[in-house]
């Protein structure tokens, strides 16, 4: 009887682990700026293959317009993390004493993004534009919006900036002849351009500046880093995990192309320009110096972090490593 007490016993206890054990995944809330983009997808498509899964996470990602929103969501903790925010407005949140932090970079370079116009527009390059003309960028503090304002800078770009948004909303605008030059990037706008209904008038690279920064981070609520770093540990392994996957399994790209509705072979032809693997590197603030240069030069900040402020800004820069 007692044989059978204990071992009543140890069947419980096996059982209420395995209980503890199918309620230990932890739910992080992620906002992902511009959800269509390849790099943005890392979340998404992730979770979709079970990657974060088997680090005992639940991931809640749900889409913003751009950093703007993104950096909202994260300052107000609606958000733990935010995906693809421009480094130099989590820079000017982070002096302003906002509670943001750097989780990892997200994008270095700028090949990415691309702006176009109408095929029958009479704007031929961003030197044509006066005053009187309009180009897009997503949000404030985004990284459209530091390379437009890079366009006027280093290549006497004269058109205005204006926000609108995501890449759908601004081709909208662009079609109906609210803005004159809009900014996607691919898969987006991949089909129209194929179909000779817009034409490409530059790309992010054209500013020589930003080539080789990382001009796209991940952020974090300072107060989550603190309260979930364990969760946000396993997080930043199953992001890890998740990028070596988009670019050694062909299933990601096939599972992509079938959520964005696009041949799967236009995609595969932009990619290695516009994403190419070293865009996607997590080891370091690239050209942090450059990055400092320019947020001053465009008013996002008004002087060079410290040391210490830097170290503060990204404070595990291996984690999940």
């Amino acid at each position: 009887m007692r044989h059978r007490k204990w071992t009543a016993v140890a069947v419980a206890a096996v059982l209420a682990l395995g209980v503890s054990h199918a309620r230990a995944d932890d739910t992080l809330k992620i906002a992902v700026g511009q959800l269509t983009t390849w790099e943005n997808q890392v979340t998404l498509l992730g979770q979709d293959a079970g990657i974060f899964k088997k680090h005992g996470l639940v991931l809640e990602n749900f889409g913003t317009n751009g950093a703007g929103e993104t950096l909202q969501a994260v300052i107000s903790g609606s958000a733990d993390i935010g995906i693809g925010m421009g480094t130099a407005g989590a820079m000017r949140a982070f002096v302003r004493g906002a509670p943001v932090r750097v989780l990892a970079p997200a994008f270095t370079g700028t090949g990415d993004l691309y702006w176009y116009v109408k095929a029958d527009s009479p704007i031929k390059s961003l030197q044509d534009t006066t005053p009187n003309n309009t180009i897009a960028y997503s949000t404030n503090g985004s990284s459209t919006n530091s390379l437009v304002i890079g366009f006027g800078k280093e290549l006497g770009m004269k058109a205005k900036p204006t926000a609108t948004g995501g890449p759908p909303a601004t081709l909208t605008a662009v079609m109906s002849g609210q803005i004159d030059i809009g900014w996607a990037s691919p898969p987006f706008g991949l089909k129209e351009i194929a179909a000779g209904k817009i034409r490409v008038l530059a790309r992010g690279s054209d500013v020589p500046s930003t080539r080789n920064q990382t001009v796209r981070v991940q952020i974090v609520n300072a107060i989550a880093l603190k309260t979930k770093k364990d969760a946000i540990e396993r997080f930043m392994k199953g992001y890890r995990e998740a990028v070596n996957w988009m670019y050694t399994d062909p299933k990601a790209l096939q599972m992509y192309a079938a959520k964005m509705k696009i041949p799967e072979d236009l995609i595969a032809k932009a990619l290695p320009q516009s994403h190419p693997r070293s865009s996607m590197q997590m080891e370091k603030l690239s050209d942090i110096d450059g990055i400092m240069r320019d947020a001053i030069a465009n008013k996002f900040i008004d002087k060079p972090l410290t040391h210490q402020q830097l170290a503060e800004f990204f404070p595990y820069p291996n984690l999940g490593k």
